[in-house]
């Protein structure tokens, strides 16, 4: 988290926290979703305005976490935003170095950082690859699975089945977060 963040936390620790105005898609793209975006559909149906300022989505990652009910969420100075995300907090690059027996796979989330170690992978009903790795759980990006099927043909990773509508539960994650209810 970056040091003007964990400043502005001290300095005003109790304003209020915000849901639904930030969201992932599963490719890895961040999307604003203002009240007026909110109000014509659920994400990901009504997505919103993709973010495309390169150093606003730098400071998201540096400051994108989650919170011990699975919840993710950007750390904006005093407030937590939270996120709805479309399939996983994490999104995946695969990348091919080499050919063959000596082909190696790296893979690096969407904020940039390497997983150095893949624990297990998963096929959904669609389709669609997912990693459980040292930095998380995520789904790889539409736009490497050549790769990703490159890795699964040599049995670097074997992934197995399950339901996607299981996967929050095993994962640990949530995909809209929604204010507690006071009372």
């Amino acid at each position: 988290m970056d040091d003007i963040v964990k400043a502005a936390l001290k300095k005003w620790p109790n304003v209020p926290d915000c849901y639904g105005w930030l969201a992932l898609d599963a490719r890895g793209d961040w999307y604003m979703r203002d009240d007026r975006i909110q109000a014509t559909g659920p994400f990901p149906q009504v997505k919103g305005s993709r973010i495309t300022h390169d150093k606003l989505k730098e400071f998201i990652h540096r400051n994108y976490e989650h919170d011990e009910q699975g919840a993710w969420f950007f750390q904006n100075g005093p407030q937590r935003v939270y996120l709805q995300l479309e399939a996983t907090p994490l999104v995946f690059g695969v990348h091919k170095h080499g050919e063959g027996e000596r082909a190696r796979f790296a893979v690096e989330s969407h904020t940039g950082k390497p997983a150095h170690e893949i624990r297990s992978s998963w096929l959904d009903e669609h389709g669609r690859l997912f990693l459980d790795t040292d930095l998380g759980f995520g789904v790889v990006r539409s736009m490497d699975m050549d790769a990703a099927a490159d890795a699964v043909e040599a049995g670097v990773w074997a992934p197995e089945e399950m339901p996607f509508a299981d996967m929050p539960a095993r994962f640990n994650y949530c995909l809209s977060p929604q204010p507690a209810v006071k009372g």
